[in-house]
């Protein structure tokens, strides 16, 4: 994931606070405190100063500061080593850095779109399912 300087067009700077809905076509990146709301059909960049608290939906998305809340991405998510995230995670693919702090749930799904456990189970084969007693 090489986000770039260049390909951030909105950015909400060190000692910013926003509270609210912030919709966005393009790349995000937040270096201040945010909580409310975030969709972005391209990356979210939480930086090491960034504080945030939402659930988010991106394409791809990293975090070096402070996130409580869940992600959802369409390509990946990496944890830098000074990230915290207090929060699930749903992605085809995560990076994780020696360092991170984080509790929640992961579901890498490996870009398929067919549900998760169902393909496990099929690959260990012949099971009813992995929660039966039987």
């Amino acid at each position: 994931m090489a986000i770039g300087k260049d390909s951030i067009n909105s950015v909400i700077g060190p000692g910013s606070i926003f509270e609210g809905k912030f919709y966005i076509a393009g790349s995000l990146r937040i270096d201040g405190k945010f909580e409310g709301d975030i969709k972005t059909e391209d990356a979210l960049v939480i930086g090491e100063t960034g504080k945030v608290k939402t659930n988010i939906s991106a394409r791809e998305v990293i975090v070096s500061g402070t996130l409580i809340g869940n992600i959802k991405a369409e390509n990946e998510v990496k944890l830098e080593g000074t990230g915290r995230m207090l929060g699930d995670i749903t992605a085809p693919y995560l990076e994780l850095q020696k360092g991170v702090v984080a509790k929640g749930n992961i579901t890498i799904t490996g870009g398929q779109k067919k549900d998760v456990r169902k393909i496990v189970e099929e690959s260990f084969g012949g099971i009813k399912s992995l929660d039966s007693k039987d």
